[in-house]
């Protein structure tokens, strides 16, 4: 977008001073994001101005509607703890007419955050204490959250963790075989199906009342976390388009399914795919300290599985693409997805032989 449009867009919401730069910034694959520097009486203030993807969120007054319920509901929590509630949690700046979001002619739909200063994101983890850090602050982010009513946000994603479900649609995908496929992977189909139980681990226990309902976050990599650049601690938890109601556990799993795997997503050499039972402990640790007492016994309990359902569900999400033909997750090389699948259901077999480990690490940081 030229800098003309750029400045007509920003212009329209309450920023402090002059606008002096509107440049593309960051790497994320879902909106389009820029940085906006204003010039001040005291200096500069930076701003975030992004377009939010239609495609991907099809309901965005929902989205925010999520939020900035959520982001208020922090900034009240951590103002209370004696935080920095400018630092710790993102903040919205409104419209000139007041609304937390500007909805352009033409339906598209951008939004400003102030900028946080002196802090950075890693899209790698380059030490364990990255890890440990990005723990703390998702396990803060659950017990912030802890009693704020979850069934009153919105599903951006209708189903997004919904094991059963992407099972329904594997086995749908399996049944039409629209691009004859089926007969290349017969290990893989069995793995699955073998394991239908496993989708309905967590589920079940959601709809009987043993796991509560949470705010969950829905994309918890390391990328996510803002870290302050003289500290090295993590300081806040960003992009929340997929805060949503669901499980602490997917939070959770999704974390030690990327963190603590010993080998890319795509691995093809499956020899080197395995759970590190020292970064298990090592992202536990950090969750449980940031939790601080938030999670339930069941939760506690059920942390271990946790991580084997949500790689479970992303292997078959994986292979149910593959099967369709590769239509929703990027590729960059033939079989990718199914590299992918296979991948992350020999993590799912690694973390099968080693649960009773997994359920004595989590019993001793408890």
């Amino acid at each position: 977008m030229d800098q003309q449009n750029l400045y007509r867009v920003a212009g329209q919401f309450s920023l402090e001073g002059e606008m002096i730069e509107a440049v593309p910034y960051g790497n994320g694959h879902i909106n389009d994001t820029y940085r906006i520097t204003c010039r001040t009486k005291d200096g500069m203030r930076r701003y975030i101005l992004q377009k939010m993807n239609r495609n991907v969120f099809v309901r965005p007054e929902e989205l925010m509607e999520n939020e900035c319920g959520v982001t208020e509901w922090l900034r009240k929590k951590i103002t209370e703890q004696g935080g920095d509630a400018l630092r710790e949690t993102l903040n919205y700046v409104p419209t000139h007419d007041g609304a937390p979001y500007l909805k352009e002619a033409d339906g598209e739909y951008w939004r400003v955050v102030l900028f946080i200063e002196n802090a950075s994101c890693y899209d790698l983890v380059e030490k364990d204490e990255d890890f440990y850090q990005s723990a703390v602050a998702f396990g803060r982010f659950q017990r912030l959250l802890a009693d704020y009513p979850a069934d009153t946000l919105h599903e951006t994603i209708p189903d997004f963790h919904n094991t059963p479900d992407r099972l329904a649609k594997f086995e749908a995908a399996l049944q039409s075989d629209v691009c004859g496929r089926a007969k290349e992977i017969p290990e893989e189909i069995r793995f699955v199906l073998e394991r239908r139980s496993l989708t309905h681990v967590l589920t079940d226990r959601l709809q009987d009342g043993t796991l509560p309902l949470r705010v969950t976050h829905n994309d918890t990599k390391l990328n996510n976390v803002m870290f302050d650049n003289e500290s090295g601690k993590a300081i806040c938890v960003i992009d929340l388009d997929t805060v949503m109601p669901g499980l602490s556990l997917y939070d959770f799993g999704d974390s030690i399914r990327f963190g603590a795997s010993t080998a890319a997503e795509d691995e093809r050499d499956l020899s080197k795919v395995s759970c590190s039972l020292r970064l298990f402990e090592l992202y536990g640790k950090g969750y449980l300290e940031g939790c601080a007492g938030a999670l339930t016994d069941a939760e506690l309990e059920l942390l271990p599985m946790g991580a084997i359902v949500m790689t479970f569900e992303c292997g078959i999400r994986f292979l149910t693409d593959y099967l369709e033909g590769d239509h929703y997750f990027k590729i960059h090389r033939e079989g990718h997805n199914l590299d992918r699948a296979r991948t992350q259901f020999r993590l799912v077999a690694d973390m099968e032989k080693k649960l009773p480990r997994m359920k004595e690490i989590v019993d001793s940081l408890r």
